[in-house]
C-alpha cells in the first residue's frame, strides 16, 4: 500500500470512527480525496484515492448551502434553477433514509420566520461552538475577485428573498437557518456528526459561510462536500482563463486537497425508495 492510500484509510478510519447502535439506518457512500506524496527526486504529487464508507444515517446530515431562488448573476441563478430540481430529488432520497435536512438560503430568514422547519432549529438548546482551530488556507486555484459571473453582471445587490422553490422542505423534519450557531445547536441536539453539504457557490459560500467547510473542519465536524451538486462563481475571462465547468473542478480538486473528501450526491439515490434520478 502506497503512503497515499495508507494516509487515506487512516481519514477514513478517523472520519467514520464513531460506533452506532447494530441495526441502524446506514449510508453507504464513495469518498474522493487527494493526498499529497512527498518525492526526495522533484516536486510532491496528488494522488486521487476513492474509498467505500458507511455511516449511520441519524449520525449524519444534509446541509443546503445558498440554493436562492433568483441571484444578482443571471448565469448564477439560471445554474442554480437547473440544480435545484435534481438535488430535490437527491435530498428525497436522503430524508427517507434518515438523513437530517438542513436548508441555509442566507439572508432569507424573514421568509421562513412562522414556519415549523425554522422554530424548530431556533429552539434547539444553545451548545458552545468549538473555537476555530488555526488554519492558514491556500490561495483558490481561481481568480473571482470580479464577483465571478460569467454574463456580465456586476456585483453586489440582493437579489434572493427564499431557497429555490423547486427544493421541497418537510416541515414535520428538516430545519432552516443561516446561522453557525443555530446549526450547530440543532446538530448537536440530533447528535450529528457527519455533514454531507451541497449547493453555491463551491469557491464562496460552501467554503467560507460560518456553517460552510471551512468552519466545519475548523471545528471537527467530519464534512463531505456532494461534487455533483454544487456549482462556482466564475467568469472563464479571469484566471486561469478555463471554462465555468473547469473552474468549478478546479475548486472541487482544491477542496479535496485541502479540506475533506467528496462523493456523487446521487449515491443516496442507491437502494432508497425514492429511485433513481429520472432521465432529462
Amino acid at each position: 500500500m502506497s503512503v497515499a492510500e495508507q494516509a487515506f484509510v487512516l481519514v477514513v478510519v478517523t472520519f467514520f470512527g464513531t460506533a452506532w447502535v447494530a441495526g441502524a439506518a446506514e449510508v453507504r457512500v464513495t469518498l474522493r480525496q487527494q493526498v499529497k506524496e512527498d518525492s526526495e527526486h522533484g516536486p510532491a504529487n496528488w494522488t486521487t484515492v476513492t474509498r467505500v464508507a458507511t455511516m449511520p444515517a441519524e449520525e449524519t446530515s444534509v446541509i443546503i448551502c445558498d440554493m436562492w431562488d433568483k441571484h444578482w448573476s443571471r448565469g448564477a441563478t439560471e445554474r442554480v434553477a437547473e440544480l435545484a430540481p435534481r438535488m430535490n430529488e437527491v435530498v428525497k432520497a436522503a430524508r427517507s433514509r434518515g438523513i437530517t435536512i438542513i436548508h441555509a438560503p442566507s439572508e432569507t430568514m424573514n421568509f421562513y420566520q412562522d414556519t415549523p422547519a425554522r422554530k424548530r432549529i431556533m429552539n434547539a438548546p444553545h451548545v458552545d461552538m468549538p473555537k476555530l482551530s488555526p488554519r492558514i488556507d491556500p490561495p483558490l486555484p481561481i481568480d473571482d475577485s470580479d464577483g465571478g459571473s460569467d454574463t456580465g453582471e456586476k456585483p453586489w445587490h440582493k437579489a434572493w428573498s427564499r431557497q429555490h422553490p423547486a427544493i421541497e422542505i418537510d416541515q414535520a423534519k428538516d430545519g432552516i437557518s443561516d446561522s453557525g450557531q443555530e446549526i450547530w445547536n440543532f446538530m448537536q441536539m440530533k447528535g450529528i456528526r457527519n455533514v454531507i453539504i451541497m449547493g453555491v457557490h463551491t469557491n464562496m459560500c460552501i467554503l467560507g459561510r460560518p456553517f460552510g467547510i471551512r468552519a466545519m473542519v475548523r471545528r471537527g465536524v467530519n464534512v463531505i462536500l456532494a461534487r455533483d451538486l454544487t456549482d462556482a462563481m466564475y467568469n472563464s475571462a479571469m484566471p486561469p482563463h478555463v471554462s465555468h465547468e473547469e473552474g468549478t473542478r478546479l475548486v472541487v480538486d482544491y477542496i479535496e486537497k485541502n479540506y475533506c473528501p467528496t462523493m456523487l450526491g446521487e449515491e443516496l439515490l442507491q437502494d432508497s425508495p425514492i429511485g433513481p434520478l429520472r432521465s432529462s
